[in-house]
């Protein structure tokens, strides 16, 4: 099943993540694994762009489902360009979508995926409604 990013959208954050040699599998492209990990990669310095670090004694995001939708190999060497966006937030949570595509060729969609995100309470590992400042940030 493929899940499609939706047309509307809010672009909140880009990064570059230089691919490993590591990060290959024996067929010689990223490993599938590893574009979840990318998206992690990119979910995480954008929240702590924001100024919040994961604090697993207080609140923060928690992923509930995820998804990748993979249209090109990525093969080493190089960089991938990840931008992230986000769309309907909910009481508790917001959805979050990133692309990725080689550096060098930015306009070229290797992959995409993305996550509902729910804000919760670690300790209580209870659903909390998202923040002022983060629905501020995630609505458009």
């Amino acid at each position: 099943m493929r899940i499609e990013i939706p047309e509307k959208k809010k672009f909140v954050f880009e990064m570059s993540i230089p691919i490993r040699w590591g990060d290959m599998d024996a067929m010689g492209h990223l490993n599938n694994g590893t574009y979840f990990r990318y998206l992690e990669t990119a979910r995480i310095d954008w929240i702590r762009s924001l100024g919040i670090d994961p604090a697993p004694g207080g609140e923060g995001m928690v992923i509930v489902n995820a998804f990748c939708n993979f249209y090109r190999q990525i093969e080493y060497p190089g960089d991938v360009l990840l931008k992230m966006y986000v769309s309907d937030p909910a009481r508790t949570t917001f959805e979050s979508w990133a692309t990725m595509a080689r550096a060098e060729a930015p306009e070229v969609i290797c992959a995409a995926g993305g996550a509902t995100t729910i804000w919760v309470d670690f300790p209580k590992q209870k659903a909390l409604p998202l923040p002022d400042w983060l629905r501020a940030v995630v609505s458009e």
